[in-house]
């Protein structure tokens, strides 16, 4: 295969695995299957900048993922799956990080700064009366959260427990929509 045709091909598997759903390591094993296995695929033998292409681009995905459900301007689209999918997220992104043996640490500020300016945000809004909180996740997940980002409670912003009694409220609302489909 000449080496147009074969950048060709794993630059559009970097962008369908850059623009993937919600489950970028699902897409990442199948761009791997299909480039390398496929018997319909252009079975590469990936050298390891290839490879290292393609995990950035799950990695990016997954990270772009947390980010947007930490959004606050996202707080009202459907795009938005809250404090828990983002929590989850994360730590689907930091177990695919351990499997390709790279290091989830270096995304951690960012995700950290992303889940202090939503409480922030959260919380001026909730208590000025704007919008009731549209966090979806237990005081426990939310601690765990930013645990595993390398913050403690005391770097969340002042007063962000008033949110967790909110969320209480939430739960039980889903919980009970979810009963009725039972």
């Amino acid at each position: 295969m000449s080496s147009p045709d074969r950048e060709h091909i794993l630059e559009e598997e970097v962008l369908i695995v850059r623009h993937s759903g919600e489950l970028p390591e699902v897409v990442f094993h199948s761009s791997l299957t299909y480039l390398c296995e496929d018997p319909e695929g252009p079975r590469l033998q990936l050298t390891p900048v290839e490879l290292q292409v393609l995990q950035q681009a799950a990695r990016e995905r997954y990270i772009e993922i947390v980010c947007r459900d930490l959004d606050p301007g996202n707080r009202d689209l459907s795009i938005f799956r809250g404090m828990q999918r983002a929590f989850v997220n994360w730590q689907r992104f930091v177990r695919f990080c351990e499997r390709m043996c790279t290091d989830a640490h270096p995304y951690a500020d960012k995700v950290a700064a992303c889940l202090t300016c939503f409480l922030r945000q959260e919380l001026e809004d909730v208590t000025s009366g704007k919008r009731i909180s549209s966090l979806n996740c237990s005081l426990e997940t939310l601690i765990a959260f930013a645990h595993l980002l390398g913050l403690d409670p005391e770097d969340l912003p002042t007063g962000w427990q008033r949110l967790a009694e909110h969320a209480d409220d939430n739960l039980s609302d889903i919980t009970d929509c979810r009963k009725e489909y039972i």
